[in-house]
C-alpha cells in the first residue's frame, strides 16, 4: 500500500511539473501538488513498513 502511496506522489508530481511549465491549467494543478506532497508526507510519517 504505501509502495501505491509512493508511486502515486510521484506520479502527481510530474504531472504537476508538466502543467507548470508546459500549460497554464490554473489551480488544478496546484491542488495535485498539493495532494503529492501529502502523500510524501504520510509516507514519511508511517515509515518504511514492508
Amino acid at each position: 500500500m504505501s509502495n501505491l502511496l509512493y508511486t502515486l506522489a510521484v506520479i502527481l508530481i510530474i504531472f504537476w511539473a508538466i502543467g507548470f511549465f508546459a500549460f497554464s491549467a490554473g489551480g488544478i494543478i496546484h491542488v495535485l501538488l498539493i495532494i503529492a506532497v501529502i502523500a510524501v508526507l504520510l509516507r514519511l510519517i508511517q515509515g518504511r513498513r514492508l
